[in-house]
């Protein structure tokens, strides 16, 4: 190349510059127009600013119309976003740029998959009075492998994906079978994507084993949603170097917490222990440490562990089964605070006056020696019920807990009086037979001890969060932003329903949630009212900048307390270090995107383990009541579409429908703003909270659905009056 073409290539335009060009025009440009608007000669130059612009179009930046000219997307109407399809093969296009989505039909999803990135247009409005899209583009395709089960038809091999909505089956060629036979769970590798012609095609990579196998639903949903679960060889290498012992110089430089009796409280199942608790009374002031394995002293940035953590972003917690952050030697044993071994740990140490509010506070990377290991049960006996046999056998820290439990209290009833939310919503604990089958379903109850811990580990989180954000460092915080205020306006109207009204006004707060907890917490429909309360909120995430925590009634918060489990607390670890060593407080944008795009992958990957536990558990929950068809339980009205109502079994807590059809032989008309469904002609109305006694009479392993039936008149709301079903109701929810 000779230096004059090697200048000329140094001023190729950049893509703000192309962009920019394009949106001066007021039509679409030719390849010749942009040589010429950006006096380009012939050769590398024009080679360099084409493969530019074919890049740009991969990504969506610009279209070119049928004269193969350049012009900007939405000068063509065209819009990006992500295919969300539907089992029924049609799908909807959720705009990048916000809005509401759009239709996508049966013969255009053909194109394209679920999750697919897509540039298309609206091309009519449907019978529906939906827009409809058509597919300019396929920008990005989203499944690369796609989990599912291995079916002959007629001597041709298909995967049928357990998503469904990944509407198209996968072709399998007889050569690609890879060992799996009928009926099997596999992986199938997309080799060929869909198009308006033909089918997604592929080769099966990975048997899972046969459908109903134990475990076999963990195995899926791991695969599902792409959650690490392999150590590599590099990672292998790296934890097999971690030191076993401490250097002397590494205990002098730390503050010294032996003599302490600090103590672990966790479940009994609990296997890793990566906080620990002390507490006391100076003078006027209570004195409490919160000491949390010092999982960055092993863990060091950017190497292959560090990578691959980040990577997993977070334990993922199955059902008896855990894909861990880290490796076992670490959480289980390095970084487990286990009774009478020392243990290095990043200590904050915090004096509390005696109305609850929090006067100073200091972190130290320390060395401890838990004093016990405690379970949540046996320190409520202890404390709360004054079991004697306990309280001797835990006389060595018996003043330490009750202690932490007075604090504790005052703790909570400061936080309760600023009104910070809690729901108090059922959990349930799965318990499994020798086989892996769940024997039955227990209510997971929370007591004095769940709660003694709660209050400490938000004491230390407020401190890490006030810590980072008053000495201007990067970290990541936990946000939780104000509910919008349209859910804001359908929470009120289906409040009203059941007599309770929330304050605020346009931006209600914490403490007017709280009001209608505490307004309603002795009411029958205590739970549906909470339930309400909990879907008008939005997602807690993790992000780079401070913005508060809606629900808890912070004005700054973030997560520091689990390091072993979470990415986002390993993070923290290391901002708060750099602040205690003085670090440089510089940081340039690089490192603030870095930030950014390192809270953004913690959110993704929290919500990822969020959809494949729960997943998990309705998969299990459907297969169990496969033993139960024919049976009649009790239950309760959690939602009402005008399709018909969910009900979930009180003696299980498990849901299934009650599809409109089977409500009786009359006319169902669906009230949206009350959320009921109310007989045209018997004026019978079906609404959340109701008590109906329901017959199972299906269940779908394949869909995780199960269809119930009534099987006596529905029992009204107690506390409330008959009134007259309005004679004209329509809309959708």
């Amino acid at each position: 190349m000779s230096t004059k073409d090697r200048t000329e290539k140094k001023h190729i335009p950049r893509r703000a510059e192309i962009l920019r060009v394009l949106r001066k025009h007021d039509k679409p440009l030719s390849e010749r127009a942009l040589f010429q608007a950006f006096a380009l000669r012939r050769g590398p130059a024009r080679e360099a600013l084409l493969n530019r612009l074919q890049r740009m179009q991969h990504d969506g930046l610009v279209l070119t119309d049928r004269r193969q000219r350049y012009a900007l997307p939405d000068r063509m109407d065209a819009l990006r976003g992500r295919v969300i399809g539907h089992a029924k093969g049609f799908g909807f296009l959720t705009p990048e740029s916000g809005g509401d989505d759009l239709f996508i039909p049966p013969s255009e999803m053909r194109k394209v998959l679920h999750g697919d990135r897509i540039l298309g247009r609206v091309s009519k409005i449907d019978r529906k009075g939906r827009q409809e899209v058509s597919i300019i583009e396929v920008l990005e395709r989203a499944n690369v492998n796609v989990v599912g089960r291995f079916v002959v038809e007629q001597g041709l091999g298909f995967v049928t994906p357990n998503d469904l909505r990944i509407g198209q089956d996968v072709f399998i060629p007889p050569q690609q079978y890879g060992g799996a036979r009928p009926g099997q769970m596999v992986v199938a590798e997309i080799k060929r994507q869909p198009s308006v012609r033909s089918q997604p095609m592929g080769a099966i990579i990975e048997v899972l084993g046969d459908h109903l196998a134990p475990g076999m639903e963990i195995e899926i949903a791991i695969r599902k949603h792409n959650i690490p679960n392999i150590w590599n060889d590099a990672i292998n290498a790296n934890v097999s170097e971690l030191p076993v012992h401490f250097a002397a110089d590494e205990l002098e430089q730390r503050w010294d917490l032996r003599d302490l009796p600090l103590v672990t409280i966790d479940g009994a199942d609990a296997r890793d222990f990566d906080d620990a608790v002390y507490c006391e009374r100076k003078e006027d002031l209570w004195r409490l440490i919160v000491a949390i394995a010092d999982v960055s002293y092993y863990v060091k940035p950017e190497s292959s562990l560090d990578l691959e953590a980040l990577q997993r972003g977070n334990s993922v917690y199955f059902p008896d089964y855990v894909v861990p952050m880290l490796p076992e030697r670490l959480s289980n044993d390095l970084c487990s605070l286990k009774p009478e071994q020392d243990r290095l740990c990043f200590a904050v140490e915090i004096f509390i006056k005696h109305d609850g509010v929090i006067e100073s506070f200091e972190f130290k990377p320390a060395v401890m020696r838990s004093a016990a290991r405690l379970t949540y049960s046996e320190t409520a006996q202890a404390l709360t019920e004054q079991d004697q046999s306990v309280r001797s056998r835990l006389s060595p820290v018996l003043p330490t807990l009750e202690t932490l439990y007075t604090l504790s209290r005052l703790l909570r009833k400061r936080r309760m009086a600023k009104g910070a939310i809690d729901f108090d919503l059922p959990e349930t604990r799965i318990v499994f037979n020798d086989e892996r089958k769940i024997l039955r379903i227990d209510p997971v109850l929370r007591n004095e001890a769940h709660e003694l811990i709660e209050e400490c580990m938000l004491a230390a989180n407020i401190c890490a969060a006030r810590f980072m954000y008053e000495n201007q460092s990067l970290g990541v915080y936990r946000t939780h932003e104000d509910p919008d205020q349209a859910k804001v306006e359908d929470l009120r109207r289906f409040l009203s329903e059941f007599g309770l009204s929330l304050g605020g006004g346009r931006k209600p707060t914490a403490k007017n949630y709280f009001n209608v907890v505490e307004e309603s917490s002795d009411k029958p429909h205590t739970r549906i009212v909470q339930t309400a309360l909990l879907r008008s909120m939005k997602q807690a995430i993790y992000t780079s900048e401070n913005h508060g925590h809606f629900a808890l009634g912070f004005d700054c918060y973030t997560h520091f307390t689990s390091p072993i489990r979470r990415y986002p607390d390993l993070i923290v670890h290391r901002e708060l270090k750099k602040i205690i060593k003085a670090a440089s407080a510089k940081y340039d944008e690089i490192d603030l995107n870095h930030m950014a795009d390192v809270a953004d992958h913690c959110s993704m990957t929290e919500r990822r383990a969020d959809d494949a536990t729960r997943e998990v558990i309705q998969w299990l929950k459907v297969e169990f009541m496969l033993d139960h068809v024919g049976e009649e339980f009790a239950g309760t009205i959690t939602a009402v579409t005008e399709f018909g109502i969910f009900v979930e079994l009180d003696k299980f807590f498990i849901e299934g429908l009650v599809h409109v059809t089977a409500l009786g032989r009359d006319y169902f008309h669906f009230d949206p703003i009350a959320r009921r469904l109310i007989g045209e002609r018997s004026g019978r109305r079906y609404e959340i909270g109701g008590q109906l006694q329901v017959r199972v009479v299906r269940v779908d392993l394949d869909e995780a659905k199960i269809d119930l039936e009534p099987v006596g008149k529905v029992a009204r709301r107690k506390g409330r009056g008959r009134k007259k079903p309005r004679k004209s109701m329509s809309g959708k929810r």
